[in-house]
């Protein structure tokens, strides 16, 4: 059954190597290159949300012959909200450990 008060968020949204056609959901320079679960949680974590469910064992649907991972978080704001805060911190962490 369909949960309304959750939210998944997989690692694909933020893959700067995949066009949107395959499912990347930011524009290319809120996105990077590769990102990891556990960049993803500790993003998820900066921008204030608390992940309930993780999973690295995963496929995208669109791309099933490569794994991917996912994050389930609380709904309290729009999705795409929710996507946009989260690669923002991505963006600044990953400038962060550059330098």
């Amino acid at each position: 059954m369909k949960d309304y008060e959750h939210v998944v968020i997989w690692l694909d949204y933020f893959n700067k190597t995949l066009p949107q056609k395959m499912g990347r959901r930011v524009s290319r320079d809120k996105s990077i290159f590769d990102p990891s679960l556990k960049e993803l949680i500790d993003a998820a974590k900066a921008a204030g949300f608390e992940p309930t469910e993780t999973n690295d064992l995963v496929r995208f649907p669109r791309r099933p012959y490569v794994r991917s991972g996912y994050i389930v978080l609380p709904k309290t704001q729009s999705k795409s909200k929710i996507i946009s805060t989260i690669s923002e911190k991505l963006v600044a962490r990953r400038a962060k450990q550059s330098k």
